[in-house]
């Protein structure tokens, strides 16, 4: 039976959504339909929580906006949702960011993670030829 379900939701499953983890800072622009108008409007906050899978995963963004937590479940694979922008990847060692609800000002801040690059080691020194 599974098998069948995956197959019809395969075909609404998105496929141009970037790599986000829990910590992120996203930047979620949404189509909003005001008087047969559509326009884009922006959330961007930290990615407080992931759940689910496949056509059911959702994402839960949280912003401070005019001194006041606002917390929003996004569908992952809606098609309200025209872009996901990650702007900064966070380093959290938590699944779900839920005590960010209770911190204050500064406290709210996720450290950001910082990617180590590889250096290629140094080239041999070239024989010189008389």
């Amino acid at each position: 039976m599974d098998k069948y379900v995956d197959l019809v939701e395969a075909k609404y499953l998105k496929k141009d959504i970037p790599k986000f983890n829990v910590g992120d800072t996203v930047d979620v622009q949404l189509k909003i339909v005001e008087e047969g108008k559509t326009r884009l409007q922006t959330f961007e906050g930290i990615v407080i929580a992931r759940a689910g899978c496949g056509l059911r995963e959702t994402f839960t963004v949280r912003k401070i906006s005019y001194g006041e937590g606002v917390e929003f479940v996004f569908p992952l694979h809606t098609p309200t949702i025209e872009k996901i922008k990650v702007i900064k990847k966070g380093d959290v060692k938590r699944a779900k960011l839920y005590y960010l609800k209770r911190k204050v000002g500064k406290a709210t801040k996720v450290e950001e993670k910082i990617e180590h690059v590889e250096a290629e080691p140094p080239a041999p020194p070239r024989e010189e030829v008389k």
